[in-house]
């Protein structure tokens, strides 16, 4: 991606930009959350200690990055998706049958109240609104305006601009098998309503002393995070329902696929730094220079990702979900609103561009910087945050981040001369070649280690180890695969409108 925007507008300093952002956001959003979810996990299920769980989780998942690289990745993936996913669907439906089925969750989450509570409050009860998408737009914790168009901001930067998602998507041998993963992606993608968060707020109702709990001293009792213990859900029902061979099979699974993911951002954010930031400082770095500062980058990470657990556990009331976010609607808007105007509008240029990406990352920064400086009440603690905190929802914020950029990025754009035309060419959805592409010098055909880093107008898959390419893939897709990826698209569609009306 940081690639792309380079060849889009030219220069090199958004592409360093959106480099660093990346490793930014890698700490704050996913080196630090998994290893705190994975060692979360270990913490509930063998009682280990959570700093202990972590460097075990960092040990093992560091031999076999080194081993395996992208291609470990991959292959992990795919078995411990199938694995995964079998097993929560057998934890679902014990689950629902723990509460007699689907039609009693709403009234048994309603009355799924701790039994320890603070005097004189109403944060113990559940919400009213627990079972709709639709919340109020001022009072609801997820109003359905973010939701809907926050939300909305933050996957696009993710599933089209994240260097994880994206790396994946250019491992693909041809654009029909991209397009397929990107579609299994999302018909998995649908499961989680169904497998995790409905069986999450089921261990709320079987377990409500344990992760309903409000009173600080019980919390820190029982998760050691005297903000809530909303993150055990999901392990506790594990623990507690799963039977012993079932159990440590789904354990064993959890725990591959966080240090899987784990693998993927290493992999992905040492590639980001040695092709995009270190190559521009050292043009003449040897490949052996390259694998070395590549692994250094990744421990500087986990180091920088270990230190900042603490502030995540105590942020956003304890609920990791909320926490990741917040912190995304905090970054990434900027590169939405800079990356849709790149593809959809050719008169953007580099300084329009940059200048909305700096506004955006020092607006972004004062809000995370409040947030962190203000943490949100505990239960019965009046809430004295400033408005843009108490009064402005993270998602609605994320809306106005991205408008503000992009209203910068257009100024910025039409008060400076546009982009030479030939700049553009294949670069933008207005000006893609509608021919098949020529041949064209191998010294263009991506990193020589064969990583993923190609751009999107280059219409290139990566380069794969072995003999230089010659020339472009060809994108043409056999119709019949494309049919068949175009009918599943509009399915997905209809499937997910069905739920979202159904569930508003």
């Amino acid at each position: 991606m940081p690639e792309y925007l380079q060849r889009r507008f030219g220069g090199e300093r958004i592409q360093m930009y959106l480099s660093s952002l990346s490793l930014l956001l890698s700490i704050f959003t996913k080196i630090s959350t998994d290893l705190y979810s994975g060692a979360l996990f270990v913490q509930v299920c063998l009682g280990w200690d959570l700093y202990l769980s972590t460097v075990l989780m960092l040990v093992v998942t560091g031999l076999y990055t080194i081993a395996g690289g992208l291609a470990a990745v991959i292959y992990t993936d795919a078995l411990q998706t199938l694995i995964m996913v079998l097993g929560a669907i057998v934890l679902a439906v014990k689950a629902f049958n723990e509460i007699g089925g689907y039609p009693n969750l709403e009234e048994a989450y309603l009355k799924a109240v701790p039994s320890k509570i603070v005097p004189n409050t109403t944060c113990h009860l559940p919400r009213a609104d627990a079972m709709h998408l639709f919340r109020d737009p001022v009072s609801g914790d997820l109003p359905w305006t973010g939701m809907t168009f926050g939300l909305s901001i933050v996957a696009t930067w993710y599933w089209c601009t994240d260097q994880v998602i994206v790396q994946r998507s250019l491992s693909a041998k041809n654009l029909s098998h991209a397009k397929a993963g990107s579609i299994l992606a999302s018909y998995l993608k649908m499961l989680p309503l169904f497998v995790i968060i409905m069986p999450g707020m089921i261990s709320r109702v079987l377990y409500p002393d344990a992760v309903a709990c409000v009173d600080p001293e019980e919390c820190a009792r029982v998760c050691g995070t005297a903000v809530g213990c909303s993150n055990i859900a999901y392990p506790k029902l594990v623990v507690e329902l799963m039977p012993s061979g079932l159990r440590g099979l789904m354990i064993a699974v959890m725990m591959a696929a966080l240090m899987s993911s784990l693998t993927s951002i290493f992999n992905s954010s040492s590639t980001l730094f040695t092709m995009d930031i270190w190559r521009k400082l050292r043009p003449g770095a040897s490949e052996r220079e390259l694998l070395l500062v590549g692994r250094v980058v990744t421990v500087v990470l986990v180091a920088l990702s270990v230190v900042w657990i603490p502030i995540l556990q105590s942020s956003s009331g304890g609920q990791l979900y909320i926490y990741i976010q917040a912190v995304t609607s905090y970054l990434a808007p900027p590169v939405t609103a800079v990356f849709i105007l790149a593809v959809f509008w050719p008169r953007a240029n580099e300084q329009g561009a940059f200048w909305g990406l700096m506004v955006g990352l020092v607006l972004g920064l004062a809000r995370m910087g409040l947030e962190l400086a203000y943490p949100q009440p505990s239960c019965g603690v009046p809430d004295q945050r400033p408005w843009l905190l108490a009064d402005i929802h993270y998602l609605h914020f994320a809306v106005l981040l991205c408008v503000t950029t992009g209203a910068v990025v257009v100024g910025g754009s039409l008060m400076t001369p546009p982009a030479p035309p030939q700049q553009l060419k294949d670069l933008t959805w207005w000006t893609l070649s509608r021919y098949l592409p020529e041949p064209v010098d191998s010294t263009s055909q991506g990193h020589p280690d064969g990583s993923c880093s190609a751009t999107l107008g280059s219409e290139q898959p990566p380069k794969a180890e072995g003999p230089p390419a010659t020339s472009l893939k060809d994108t043409t897709e056999p119709p019949f695969w494309a049919r068949v990826c175009g009918i599943n698209a509009i399915v997905l569609m209809c499937i997910n409108i069905f739920c979202y009306a159904y569930f508003a």
